[in-house]
């Protein structure tokens, strides 16, 4: 990439972060951040070709790290699992504190998906975490009946509902503007909070 669309590249990624964080996905303007950057319309188009776009090109590479985390800790639970034969609800992987970490190493990327994507893609984002969530909790569950642990029979409405609620907890430490410090300290009391209440709720 030729040096000059490069340094262009970079005032577009400035100017479209501040555009999508003060305006939001909806009434975000292409026109002003081609503005912001000293360009024309049609000049910014050749960069991307529109505004859901450019949105993605912001957050999906922080996302995709999001992840890829997600399913290490997944595989590190039922490689367990596996070798132990012993069942573990209590987050013992550090889950949530992880992945607290990961998301303020990418809080404007973040900030954006939480807060700023109405109209787009992500914004059923919180959502989508919390079903793939459920499904691998009780594919989990599934192969501790098959090792010959008994596990409680669940209601489904309840469970997602409580899932539902861990993530929406999770994320609202963006919402109210916590800082780093008091974001991993909360992620750490909703394991403690949540550790029994699973075991409790399984009957493990």
């Amino acid at each position: 990439m030729p040096r000059d669309k490069t340094e262009n590249h970079g005032k577009i990624v400035e100017a479209a972060f501040e555009e999508f964080r003060r305006y939001g996905y909806e009434d975000a303007s292409m026109r002003r951040i081609a503005a912001a950057c000293g360009m024309s319309p049609s000049g910014l188009y050749k960069h991307f070709p529109g505004k859901e776009e450019m949105f993605s090109s912001l957050v999906r590479p922080a996302l995709d790290g999001l992840m890829n985390l997600y399913h290490e800790i997944e595989k590190e639970y039922f490689e367990d699992l596996t070798r132990s034969k012993k069942a573990d609800v209590s987050n013992s992987k550090g889950e949530l504190v992880r992945a607290m970490e990961y998301i303020y190493d990418h809080y404007d990327e973040f900030e954006l998906i939480i807060c700023k994507s109405k109209g787009s893609v992500y914004e059923n984002f919180k959502h989508d975490i919390a079903g793939l969530e459920e499904k691998v909790t009780l594919r989990y569950m599934e192969e501790i009946r098959k090792n010959g642990i008994k596990v409680k029979e669940i209601d489904r409405k309840e469970f997602h509902l409580l899932v539902t609620a861990c993530i929406e907890a999770l994320f609202q430490t963006v919402t109210h503007g916590f800082t780093k410090k008091e974001a991993l300290h909360f992620a750490a009391t909703v394991e403690k909070f949540y550790a029994p209440a699973w075991k409790e709720f399984f009957e493990l």
